[in-house]
């Protein structure tokens, strides 16, 4: 930060982590050091100008007043004035590695960035990690300003996920919800299998589009089981599962974590095929069961194929089908890196996806697919291959998603609570703000923790309030005015690091948390925005 608080380029962290981002070189970071932001206090006794009384006096001239105001903005200039040599040092981002640190200090760079980005996420951490926006507004001070509810510095708590669409129950306690793309692909299911009835069953007239509708609604009901078999194998072997999404390419069943081993995870990936090979059989043996011709022995016969063909399709050994998970499982138990597995398994899937692209519309126009060549219309082919272009884009950029989680997941553990932190220093309530800059100015610290009497922590002071306070106006705000109370959740391990920290902090939005070692002593306060910076840099880099 510069002397008024705004962050200044410069300054970037330390810690070489990462990005899933469209550019994956993350912005230039911004300076977010606190030791330039001191700002003395007046000269004693002088009050600021806003609260001075009014002196209605004729006899009191008005250049007298504008002298003593200038002589007072000398006064404050030159009282704890910040030596030359350290201002260039802050205005200088290239000389800040020769000159700010102190014999005393230990390596805050080391400790955590000294920058300051928007509030903006970046993962979902899991595999799809969404990080949503933070957004916070900097305080207004005033000479005298009431304390800030408790939650100013929060994030409001998180709405129901309104894009994973309509919630249809929560079998096994996981919440099943249908894209609205869902009902677009159940119209098109609709008017293809109508068309095939009318040849079958002419007799049915208009009411086979009803008998159509069911058949889409069986068919995605057996995808949600193929769906609940992921779903019940990962509940198993002790995996979260955030949700199962019924969308127009069939399902998606959320898995938060990847499995310990690569048995586990060829077990996971196997269950859903082999569930719809079982359906498969039961729909044949109920087939069986009825009279050829009539509408139950269709509709039979369509589910039946149709499980074959998600079985044969997911079985396919390229990410992110089931049988992409399979092969990685393989390699993983070969190799005994689950990089090298995810690795072979995605340029498999982008293989793949080059082959449907030009694979199935030349098999439909040979009629490999059990339809003559001679059927096929200008209006079909482009069906065919607008079909098979869709289908490539989701596997290949499904086997790109891959690698880039795997990648994630290989640098997360360098995400460490410990390295991330800031130095803060502990402050009472009623202390100026500007002294308190003038403290974590000589300490080093780019953070400020407000204690009680005692020296017990109860809350945190939000660095986008300081910036938002007017440099002339902070010798007269205290710290209480722009702090946080801190939750629970708020203090988190210096330990944590990896998953773990991520899931300690997505259970409690905050923009800062204190960090406390294992004796309950303060360490420091972590920014969320650090974390992001380092989660979106441990993106970027290679595997």
């Amino acid at each position: 930060m510069d002397e008024s608080g705004r962050p200044q380029p410069g300054s970037g962290t330390t810690d070489d982590h990462q990005a899933a981002r469209p550019h994956p070189t993350p912005p230039p970071p911004t300076n977010g050091d606190l030791r330039a932001n001191a700002v003395p206090r007046p000269p004693q006794g002088e009050r600021p100008a806003e609260e001075e009384p009014e002196d209605t006096s004729p006899t009191d001239p008005e250049p007298d007043d504008q002298a003593s105001d200038d002589q007072a903005s000398d006064d404050q200039a030159s009282d704890g004035q910040v030596s030359d040599d350290q201002a260039s040092c802050d205005r200088e981002p290239g000389d800040r590695a020769s000159c700010d640190r102190e014999p005393g200090d230990q390596a805050s760079d080391d400790r955590g960035p000294g920058d300051r980005a928007d509030d903006t996420a970046g993962a979902e951490g899991t595999e799809r990690t969404e990080h949503a926006e933070r957004t916070e507004e900097p305080a207004q001070a005033t000479p005298t300003p009431a304390r800030t509810p408790a939650t100013s510095g929060r994030r409001p708590a998180k709405a129901p996920d309104a894009r994973g669409g309509i919630l249809m129950g929560r079998p096994f306690g996981v919440p099943v919800y249908v894209a609205p793309s869902w009902f677009l692909v159940a119209a098109l299911i609709t008017w293809v299998f109508g068309g095939q009835l009318d040849r079958v069953l002419p007799e049915l007239g208009p009411a086979r589009y009803l008998v159509s509708l069911f058949f889409a609604v069986a068919f995605y009901a057996s995808v949600l089981v193929h769906e609940l078999a992921h779903t019940v194998a990962a509940l198993r072997f002790k995996l979260p599962v955030r949700r199962i999404q019924l969308q127009f390419f069939g399902g998606v069943s959320e898995i938060e974590k990847e499995s310990e081993t690569p048995g586990r995870e060829f077990v996971l990936a196997f269950v859903g095929p082999l569930l719809s090979l079982v359906l498969a059989g039961v729909f044949y043996l109920g087939m069986l069961a009825v009279e050829p011709g009539t509408v139950p022995g269709v509709l039979l016969a369509g589910l039946m194929i149709s499980n074959l063909i998600v079985a044969a399709f997911n079985l396919l050994p390229g990410l992110p089908l089931d049988g992409g998970r399979m092969l990685r499982a393989i390699v993983w138990k070969i190799t005994g890196k689950p990089m090298s597995g995810t690795v072979a398994a995605a340029w498999v899937g982008r293989a793949l996806a080059l082959a449907v692209l030009i694979g199935l519309p030349l098999l439909t126009q040979t009629g490999a697919l059990g339809r003559g060549a001679t059927d096929t219309g200008g209006m079909d082919t482009v069906t065919d291959a607008l079909l098979a272009a869709i289908l490539a884009a989701i596997i290949w950029t499904g086997a790109g998603n891959s690698l880039r989680v795997a990648r994630l997941r290989e640098h997360l553990p360098e995400l460490r609570a410990r390295t991330l932190t800031r130095r803060a220093v502990p402050v009472e309530s009623a202390t100026p703000l500007s002294e308190a800059l003038r403290r974590a100015n000589e300490a080093g610290a780019r953070a400020l923790v407000v204690v009680d009497a005692d020296g017990e922590p109860r809350s945190l002071v939000r660095e986008a309030a300081i910036v938002g306070v007017p440099e002339h106006r902070r010798p007269w705000v205290s710290v209480s005015g722009l702090a946080q109370d801190l939750t629970d959740g708020m203090r988190v391990s210096a330990e944590l690091a990896g998953e773990e920290l991520l899931d300690t902090l997505r259970a409690t939005p905050a923009t800062e948390y204190l960090v406390v070692e294992e004796s309950g002593a303060i360490y420091g306060v972590l920014s969320a925005a650090d974390v992001e910076r380092a989660f979106v840099k441990a993106m970027a880099r290679p595997a």
